[in-house]
């Protein structure tokens, strides 16, 4: 078993004649794609047009070692479906899988890299196995004909359609934030804090349904804006999800991380003693504000060694005074 989960078997189980292939289910009718489910997952399968996260190896006919795989890879990429999957066969065998299966399919040429293959790696007319695990199913289809509507149309939806939207565009944004895609994963959160914002309120629960939403979205706009290092719009969306929830630790923490990229101290003191009075044993607050402690007292005594400075040039007598500190005006 690898890393991931995923576990490989030497090809010729897989070859014309062999055990195994016998035992492949015929997705397409017509021999063109095979499928042996390892191990069975949960839910609906892949909607057509949604994206997908998913760990996959593929390998040539008598072949242990993969031409192609994303097992080394830590956060592999979503793939939207009819886009980013090229292969037909591939995308024919993740439209049968279901979120958390692990699967083999063999896919015969015509479904595959054609009779002409993909020099040097493909050689023509291949037969060639994918082994896939599937992780995760983003609805992105749903997303794609939502976002088209006009405000109008979006708003005769009922609400519980538009949090489904909001939540996979957090996620697709939460996705690409973990692969360090943060301009994206902001597009991602600012979209749905535009769909949030075209809602038209029928009520006041439904109100308080949508800002409850809205406050993870500035929450990660904020985080998102600080590794861009965009410490002003940091600060603007952690003070606007203060707004929605005066109470939230989080965006106060975002306050003060914001502060300290401005080099405002004294500001990010105060926040981290609000949120430290909240969660008095949070390791991270507390070795934050023990920097921003540091510092500020740091800039103070810089302050002070200024002044001091200032007042021993007064003192010179050498040196003019104003009138309003004198009596006698400048030349």
């Amino acid at each position: 078993m690898s890393l991931n989960g995923m576990r490989k078997i030497p090809q010729s189980k897989v070859a014309a004649g062999g055990r195994n292939l016998q035992q492949m289910e015929d997705i397409v009718g017509n021999g063109g794609v095979l499928k042996e489910v390892v191990h069975p997952g949960d839910g609906p399968p892949v909607p057509p047009s949604s994206s997908v996260l998913m760990h996959y190896s593929g390998y040539l006919e008598y072949s242990d070692l993969p031409f192609e795989t994303t097992t080394n890879v830590k956060h592999p990429r979503l793939m939207k479906l009819g886009r980013d999957v090229t292969l037909i066969g591939m995308e024919l065998g993740l439209l049968t899988m279901r979120k958390g299966e692990f699967s083999r399919f063999l896919l015969q040429p015509r479904y595959a890299y054609g009779d002409m293959g993909c020099p040097p790696f493909i050689p023509a007319a291949a037969r060639v196995l994918f082994e896939i695990q599937l992780l995760d199913i983003l609805d992105s289809g749903q997303v794609d004909g939502f976002v088209r509507l006009t405000a109008e149309e979006q708003n005769e939806f009922p609400l519980s359609k538009l949090m489904e939207v909001v939540n996979t565009l957090r996620t697709f944004g939460n996705r690409c934030f973990k692969q360090s895609r943060y301009e994206k994963a902001k597009e991602r959160y600012k979209q749905a804090v535009v769909l949030l914002g075209n809602r038209a309120k029928h009520s006041d629960g439904e109100q308080e349904d949508v800002r409850a939403a809205l406050l993870p979205l500035y929450l990660n706009l904020s985080f998102a804006a600080l590794r861009l290092e965009n410490p002003k719009k940091a600060l603007k969306y952690a003070k606007i999800a203060l707004d929605i929830d005066c109470t939230s630790t989080k965006a106060l923490y975002r306050c003060a991380q914001a502060h300290v990229e401005l080099r405002d101290y004294e500001s990010a003191h105060g926040c981290l003693v609000k949120v430290q009075a909240r969660k008095p044993f949070d390791g991270d607050v507390n070795n934050l504000l023990k920097t921003v402690t540091m510092c500020y007292k740091d800039n103070l005594d810089k302050e002070k060694d200024l002044y001091a400075k200032m007042f021993r040039g007064l003192k010179n007598p050498d040196v003019k005074m104003c009138a309003s500190v004198a009596g006698d005006p400048c030349e």
